[in-house]
Parts: structure tokens; C-alpha cells; sequence
């Protein structure tokens, strides 16, 4: 199994904000996971807004891959829906600085669409991942 990041130097440096431009891996299967949000098991929405939401997204990402016997490593593509009002500029950063924590090399391409809400009001952000396994 093999992987390769494609950020060329001809288009904006995306590493920078926790994304690459694409994403090359080879494997044996290929993982879709649903989009995660800020709730915990019981169904409970974590207190603290996006910064918080975001990082317990991400947890469960990292929770349903290993499920499946991947690592964080093996994500390909991550879909990212911000809730409309939440897309703030800090909080962009937040968002960011937490994908860095959670790929700190090589990290999977990614989209960020802001949209009018998502399945529960209190829900501010949503997120997709794709992954190549062994």
C-alpha cells in the first residue's frame, strides 16, 4: 500500500490549513464513512460550540475507522458542512488547527461547504471521510 500527497507549488498552499490538494493511495478496500457530528454516544450534543463540535467529529471519525480496521492515516477525502453563522473566519482557523492535530502529515484532500443547517439546530458542523484500506 502506497500514499501520496499532490500539493504542487503551481496552486495555493492548502497543508497549511489541514488539507491537501489530492491524494493518491492504493489498497484493497474502500471505506465510506457517514458524516460525523458533535454528538457522543448516548446522542448528546457536546457543549461548546464549533471548536468543540469539530474535535468530537473528528474523534468519531477516528472511532468508526478503526472500527473498520484503518488508521487516520488511510483517509483519502474528507466533505466538511459548516453551519451558515458558524463559518466565522476563527472559527475557520479552529477548524484547521484541528485537522493538523488529527493528520499532522500527509493529510487527506478535503471540500468545505457552508450550508443552511444540518439535521439538528444545535449541529454546526458535519463530517464526510473517505479511506483506502489494506
Amino acid at each position: 500500500m502506497t500514499k501520496k500527497t499532490i500539493n504542487p507549488e503551481t496552486v495555493f498552499n492548502s497543508v497549511q490549513y489541514g488539507f491537501s490538494q489530492a491524494v493518491i493511495k492504493t489498497g484493497n478496500r474502500h471505506l465510506f464513512l457517514s458524516g460525523q457530528v458533535g454528538i457522543n454516544k448516548d446522542e448528546e450534543t457536546t457543549p461548546g460550540g464549533l471548536p468543540a463540535q469539530t474535535k468530537l467529529a473528528l474523534e468519531n471519525i477516528h472511532s468508526v475507522i478503526k472500527a473498520a480496521g484503518g488508521e487516520l492515516s488511510d483517509i483519502t477525502m474528507l466533505r466538511i458542512y459548516i453551519k451558515q453563522g458558524a463559518e466565522s473566519h476563527e472559527n475557520q482557523r479552529v477548524i484547521s488547527s484541528l485537522l493538523k492535530q488529527f493528520f499532522p502529515s500527509e493529510p487527506p484532500a478535503s471540500s468545505w461547504v457552508i450550508v443552511t443547517g444540518l439535521s439538528l439546530p444545535e449541529w454546526l458542523i458535519e463530517i464526510e471521510a473517505e479511506a483506502i484500506l489494506d
